[in-house]
């Protein structure tokens, strides 16, 4: 499938036009206005709704571990939500790196790139109907404040510690206040290298940071002014 780009947004302010022409339409209405393919089988393209929104917006970084929207450095981040307005998943943010983490700081990792300005696109689903039907709802631009900030650098860092110990055992998904580790692969057969706590080479299960959804529930309600 030939997927149609945009070119990238060269401001902030072209991106929020952009972005504010998505609020309100279904992802069907959005597809067809840009001749973006509706795959026939959309539980087997899992991906294609947030490839969809990408294309509509103009992202230029591909799968690079840099914010989607480069020049800017504005990241997109869709978020799930049901018809009452409640963030219904986690929201992952980046891999874990295992394998190449000596010396990484905060302010050099991905989660820290990708989080510093968030462009989100919640997505209200329909119950009973397809993805095509669901609504955007009102895009916001966020970004860490220096609460958020300490926080998501605190929660990092308890994980990088135990990776740096090769204590992978001890990383769980009740770990973290907003940013928590969880498995990011299709199946417990799917392996990375890692080091282990030797030292050793090791395979692991491939790790992903994610947002708790009580968090990102709580930026959402600040963006619409919700009680």
């Amino acid at each position: 499938m030939t997927i149609p780009m945009q070119s990238p947004p060269q401001t902030l302010g072209e991106l929020r036009q952009r972005a504010e022409r998505l609020a309100g339409k279904t992802i069907g209405d959005i597809a067809s206005q840009i001749g973006f393919d509706v795959p026939q089988n959309l539980k087997r393209k899992k991906g294609w709704q947030g490839q969809m929104i990408e294309a509509a917006l103009g992202t230029d970084s591909g799968n690079l571990s840099q914010p989607d929207f480069s020049l800017l450095g504005v990241e997109l981040k869709t978020l799930p939500i049901n018809l009452q307005g409640q963030v219904e998943e986690s929201t992952y943010v980046s891999v874990l790196n295992l394998s190449d983490h000596h010396l990484l700081q905060w302010h050099d990792c991905s989660v820290y790139h990708k989080l510093s300005h968030v462009l989100w696109v919640p997505v209200a689903k329909i119950p009973g109907q397809a993805v095509t039907q669901s609504r955007i709802a009102t895009p916001f631009f966020w970004k860490p404040n220096q609460q958020q900030a300490a926080l998501l650098k605190s929660d990092w860092e308890a994980v990088m510690d135990l990776v740096s110990l090769g204590q992978f055992d001890q990383i769980n998904a009740r770990m973290g206040e907003i940013l928590q580790v969880r498995p990011k692969a299709a199946h417990s057969r799917v392996t990375t290298d890692a080091i282990g706590s030797n030292g050793e080479s090791i395979k692991t299960l491939p790790r992903g940071f994610y947002l708790r959804p009580g968090f990102t529930q709580q930026l959402l309600n600040q963006a619409l002014k919700c009680d």
